[in-house]
């Protein structure tokens, strides 16, 4: 059985069977829904039913708790119809004409970054055209059937292998592979092969905006904000801009020297790094504390920007919370990529509507 999707804003309509989610039956037909995580960890793709009813599949309850499905809030990643369906949310424009892939790839290099984060470059097939929007992430398709999506740090315009940055979750069967930390110790090294699929998520620079940009990045979510100011500075684009960029100690920003020239080179461009959990023997000097309340404490009025966050999905629902409860920044205003683990997911709970 099928039913009918319609968007509130636009008017668009698709149809969604009983057995797919509404995010897959809107991509499967190209109308662009925001997501990031696909599994119900993130929050991204969070709307509104304004008519009729679905079915929830398991999900975090911090991305969707019982009060707000209670409320017609639905995560349209995990949601089957059980009916016709009405639904506010915001489309997604930019990333239409990109088609989705399946490719296989090359392990170019390794390079330990810090001690828990390797920048992984792959080398794609001489004839492979891949085209993507920076801050895009991919998903490595493992032998097991199971994916883990990677945001990609390079930016489209730069020739060479895709660039990843991957950071160990210590009992993760891909990261420990990649570490070399599993059972077996197998490792990945060079010129193994590997396959993804991409690209995919809605975290890419609006650029029919001319609002100031803050960034925000905790440990690897740097990687596609690192691909979007790449972009931003090959396609000249004048916006003012402040990255703040969150660790627990000054090693897990590991770019911090090119963050650091960047504010030399770009114009209206501000890098501030918060650490969290420093050590005297850091001797760290700089802001310290939770990344997102160094944002609050420089920019207590956000109502002209707009916001890109990336990293931990609690550093960023605190983000979003705090930032439209008590920044005044319009909800529509932040753009997020929420990383999740294993951990995460397993703690997902099944909500019934």
């Amino acid at each position: 059985m099928s039913y009918q999707v319609t968007l509130k804003n636009s008017g668009k309509a698709f149809t969604c069977s009983a057995d797919e989610t509404v995010l897959e039956a809107a991509m499967r037909q190209g109308i662009n829904l925001p997501y990031g995580c696909k599994n119900g960890a993130c929050g991204s793709c969070k709307g509104q039913i304004t008519a009729g009813q679905v079915q929830h599949g398991d999900h975090s309850e911090k991305a969707l708790s019982a009060a707000e499905e209670t409320q017609g809030l639905a995560l349209f990643c995990c949601a089957k119809p059980q009916t016709n369906l009405e639904i506010d949310v915001r489309e997604v424009t930019g990333a239409g004409d990109i088609p989705i892939k399946k490719i296989p790839c090359r392990v170019a290099s390794l390079e330990r970054a810090a001690p828990d984060v390797v920048i992984v470059k792959l080398q794609l097939p001489a004839t492979e055209r891949f085209q993507f929007l920076a801050g895009q992430y991919i998903e490595f398709l493992l032998k097991d059937g199971k994916r883990r999506a990677y945001s990609l740090a390079s930016a489209p315009h730069e020739e060479g292998p895709l660039e990843l940055h991957i950071r160990h979750m210590p009992g993760g069967t891909f990261t420990d592979f990649v570490f070399g930390s599993n059972e077996s110790g197998t490792m990945m090294k060079e010129k193994d092969i590997l396959r993804f699929e991409g690209p995919l998520g809605s975290f890419f620079l609006r650029e029919d905006s001319e609002k100031p940009i803050i960034f925000l990045a905790s440990g690897t979510g740097f990687a596609p904000i690192k691909a979007i100011i790449e972009h931003i500075r090959h396609q000249g684009i004048a916006r003012p801009i402040s990255l703040y960029w969150g660790g627990r100690r000054p090693h897990d920003l590991y770019h911090d020297a090119q963050c650091k020239l960047w504010a030399q080179e770009l114009p209206n461009f501000q890098y501030i790094p918060v650490i969290s959990d420093a050590l005297a023997e850091d001797a760290w000097a700089g802001r310290t504390g939770f990344v997102h309340q160094a944002v609050i404490h420089d920019f207590p009025n956000m109502s002209g920007h707009q916001v890109y966050a990336c990293g931990a999905p609690i550093v960023v629902e605190s983000a979003r919370n705090e930032f439209v409860a008590q920044c005044q920044l319009p909800a529509d205003q932040f753009f997020a990529d929420a990383f999740t683990s294993a951990a995460d997911l397993a703690k997902k709970t099944a909500t019934p509507s």
